[in-house]
């Protein structure tokens, strides 16, 4: 019985998991949206929900909090991102900061496909992603 164990194990050691979320969520962080599958959207979305929730304390507690959960050489400028341009957008929402917008089924193994992104993010690349994000649903459209 799985009583009490949270989260997905998504087909994966616990070390392969912690540097999945870390790259999902710096990809997330640095594109304002990726494409993956409903399990693992489901998952990096809670992971980035505490880490936008960590910046926008705004304090060198919840930058070290930022640090020691993303791994990998980029963490201070992904750090620098969520606690100078993400964070201020959210101060006054209190979580949900990021949506789940599901696109149907992957053409060659049937996986569930969805995009991530952040909602209501004002940014002066937002005519870009808004373009990329319906290429994507296109894209999923005609494979069908």
């Amino acid at each position: 019985m799985r009583h009490l164990k949270k989260g997905r194990k998504l087909n994966r050691t616990a070390s392969h998991r912690k540097a999945l979320m870390s790259n999902m969520a710096c990809s997330l962080i640095k594109h304002k949206h990726i494409t993956t599958t409903l399990p693992k959207a489901k998952e990096v979305q809670k992971y980035v929900e505490r880490l936008v929730t960590y910046a926008k304390k705004n304090n060198i507690h919840g930058r070290r909090l930022i640090l020691k959960k993303v791994k990998g050489s980029y963490k201070k400028d992904i750090a620098n991102t969520l606690i100078h341009d993400i964070a201020p957008n959210y101060e006054n929402r209190s979580g949900g900061y990021t949506r789940i917008i599901k696109l149907g089924n992957r053409k060659n193994d049937d996986a569930k496909v969805s995009i991530l992104e952040f909602v209501d993010f004002k940014s002066n690349d937002q005519a870009d992603s808004s373009d990329d994000i319906s290429k994507d649903a296109e894209i999923i459209e005609d494979k069908k």
